[in-house]
């Protein structure tokens, strides 16, 4: 890897549906190593924060990670996975001067008035609406079996084995609310990592949304659903180079998707 040092910034890693900050924990000492700060938090009702699944909103999703940002000390990269693509961008309407690059980890990334849900369902029939199901008392996983075929197929069977045990149920409510975004959101620079092996977000409805949201940067990976486990080196590599990209350049060719 490069040297990063003399560019210091505070990672913020924003967990996907069914996630916390557990599943970043191979990435996390890679970017520390290169001298940033890095966070993992839990959003509300996931990991080690059990607030009740009915209390859960898309709002505190958003005052969570958006504190986080205004208290960060260096310029942030705010990174958000799979579902956390809807959190990073209402997080980015809110307080847009306290970022220097959005980046969506084969992530959701909605227009103006989207909701989760809305592009969960505008998606064709794929084995990812299958296996799930949304009810009142949120999105599950039919059978634990299928966040292995769909989530961690390239993924060692330890990190596997990690996953099952804590993955929780999504959230209603986070589900069905709609971002509002404006130029304060559209201000701040993007960029899109889309993994070319995703059996959760297949490459084409990544790059719909990225065609009809376009990045500065998109990188592709050859990975499944969680790069996080996949490839870690390799995701801390991309993440890095785009320390530099709040200062007019990045340590990274863009790429098609």
């Amino acid at each position: 890897m490069m040297n990063y040092r003399n560019l210091s910034r505070t990672y913020i890693l924003v967990h996907g549906a069914w996630h916390g900050g557990w599943c970043w924990r191979h990435l996390v000492p890679l970017l520390q190593a290169a001298g940033h700060t890095v966070l993992a938090p839990d959003l509300p009702g996931h990991g080690r924060d059990h607030t009740p699944l009915a209390e859960v909103t898309f709002a505190s999703y958003v005052e969570r990670i958006a504190s986080l940002v205004q208290r960060a000390r260096t310029p942030v990269i705010l990174v958000g996975h799979s579902l956390g693509g809807m959190t990073i961008s209402q997080v980015a309407e809110a307080c847009p001067g306290d970022i220097a690059c959005l980046v969506y980890l084969t992530a959701a990334l909605p227009r103006h008035g989207q909701s989760a849900r809305q592009l969960m369902t505008a998606q064709e029939e794929t084995p990812a609406l299958k296996a799930i199901d949304i009810t009142e008392q949120g999105m599950r996983l039919k059978r634990l079996e299928e966040a292995q075929l769909l989530l961690y197929h390239d993924c060692p069977s330890a990190d596997v084995a990690l996953a099952q045990k804590f993955l929780c149920p999504e959230p209603l409510e986070p589900l069905n609310a709609s971002v509002t975004l404006s130029q304060r959101f559209e201000s701040v620079p993007r960029a899109y990592l889309s993994c070319l092996d995703d059996r959760m977000i297949p490459l084409a409805v990544q790059q719909q949304m990225v065609a009809a949201t376009p990045c500065e940067v998109v990188v592709s990976l050859p990975s499944s659903h969680s790069p996080f486990f996949s490839m870690p080196r390799r995701l801390a590599a991309s993440l890095l180079a785009l320390a530099w990209i709040d200062e007019g350049s990045i340590g990274m060719e863009a790429q098609p998707v």
